[in-house]
Formats: C-alpha cells, sequence, structure tokens
C-alpha cells in the first residue's frame, strides 16, 4: 500500500547563510521548491515533522505532497544535506513534476525469497550488488519499491538487470543489453569454503612440486 507524504511549508525572503542559520535555531529547516514552468521558492519547514518523514524508505521515492502557506503542489525529493556531525537536516530540493512529464527517480529494490533459496539452504551467502536502481516513468506509474524474487536461485547463480519485473510504464535508465546487462544480486559458496578450496589447491600444488 502506498503512503501519502505531506510536507507543510512557509515561504520564506531571507536567503543566505546567516538567515538559514537563525531559521534552523528556530527548529526550522530551509529549502527550495524548483521546476515546472514557476519560479523557484524558498521554504521551510518544521524539522521534527521532515524527520519523521525521512524514517520511511518510501519518501526518497515518492511522489510527495507540499503546502506552501495552503497551496498544494506534487513534488519529488531530489536532494537533501545533513551536518557532517550531528543527526540534523540542513537543507532540502524539492522538484514540481507535472503529470504528462516523465520523470527519473531512484528506487529501492527489495529482495524477497532469500530463506528458501535452494542456495542458501546449502550453505550459500547472498550478496546484492545492487540496492536501488533509476526508471524512467510518468508520475502516476513510479513505483515505491522494486521487487526481485531469489526464492530459486542454487549457488553459482546472478540476476541481471535485464531480469527485473518491472510495473506496467516503467524502464531502467541503464542498458539491459547483452554487454551492459549489469548483476543485481549473486548467490555464492561460503567464504570459509571458498578459502578452504585454494588452501586445498595451493597444498596439491605443493605437493606435486
Amino acid at each position: 500500500m502506498q503512503e501519502n507524504f505531506e510536507i507543510v511549508a512557509v515561504a520564506r525572503n531571507d536567503a543566505g547563510k546567516g538567515a538559514s542559520r537563525r531559521l534552523r535555531r528556530t527548529g526550522m529547516v530551509p529549502g527550495i521548491i524548483y521546476g515546472g514552468d514557476t519560479d523557484p521558492v524558498m521554504v521551510a519547514t518544521k524539522h521534527n515533522e521532515l524527520i519523521q518523514h525521512l524514517e520511511h524508505e518510501a519518501f526518497y521515492s515518492h511522489i510527495l505532497t507540499v503546502k506552501v502557506d495552503g497551496k498544494a503542489e506534487k513534488v519529488v525529493l531530489r536532494d537533501l544535506q545533513r551536518h557532517p556531525a550531528k543527526p540534523f537536516v540542513t537543507h532540502f530540493d524539492l522538484q514540481r513534476v507535472s503529470a504528462k512529464d516523465p520523470i527519473k527517480m531512484n528506487v529501492p529494490l527489495h529482495f524477497v525469497g532469500e530463506d528458501v533459496a535452494p542456495g542458501v539452504k546449502a550453505g550459500g551467502d547472498v550478496s546484492h550488488v545492487m540496492t536501488d536502481v533509476e526508471v524512467i516513468c510518468l508520475p502516476k506509474d513510479l513505483p515505491e519499491y522494486v521487487e526481485v524474487d531469489v526464492s530459486g536461485m542454487e549457488i553459482g547463480d546472478m540476476i541481471h538487470l535485464s531480469e527485473l519485473k518491472l510495473p506496467a510504464g516503467v524502464e531502467l535508465t541503464l542498458p539491459t543489453d547483452e554487454e551492459h546487462d549489469q548483476p543485481v544480486v549473486s548467490l555464492h559458496a561460503p567464504r570459509v569454503a571458498e578459502e578452504e578450496d585454494e588452501g586445498e589447491a595451493a597444498a596439491d600444488e605443493a605437493g606435486e612440486e
């Protein structure tokens, strides 16, 4: 089920580092809304409310609603700046979206079936080569995540980009031809077993010498 995220913001007129510092002291986070056929607008929202949104994975790959002084717009989160040493968000960027214009977004990969995969039951380890993928689609088709079913994987198996099952209207931005088809997840033998095999091979070679 999709989440409905709403950011309540107010317009701000003061620009510059000094104004932003003063704003943060009041518990607000400065941000900007840009894109579309409208001029950029400087805004601010409550830090504690924004932090609550950021706890949800879907917030980063979702069509959001931002209300600025009561007026609502559809946007996506494009950038987020955090304090280097403290758990504070210092700035955020929102981009307007149009229902008729395709957008590019990174969406997370959700891996399912690891507990029943034959290769895992045989002692293998699953390696997530990618954790998200960039897709292009209309806003209405944007998925919160792409599911990757690994339940049938054996030791030595891989799932590539071209094998991902995408919702209707959604395409990957990366090429998936044979030359560029990147692996998404692999299932390999345990590292200990690999090291033992390497050790036995080295011992055999030494014996032959």
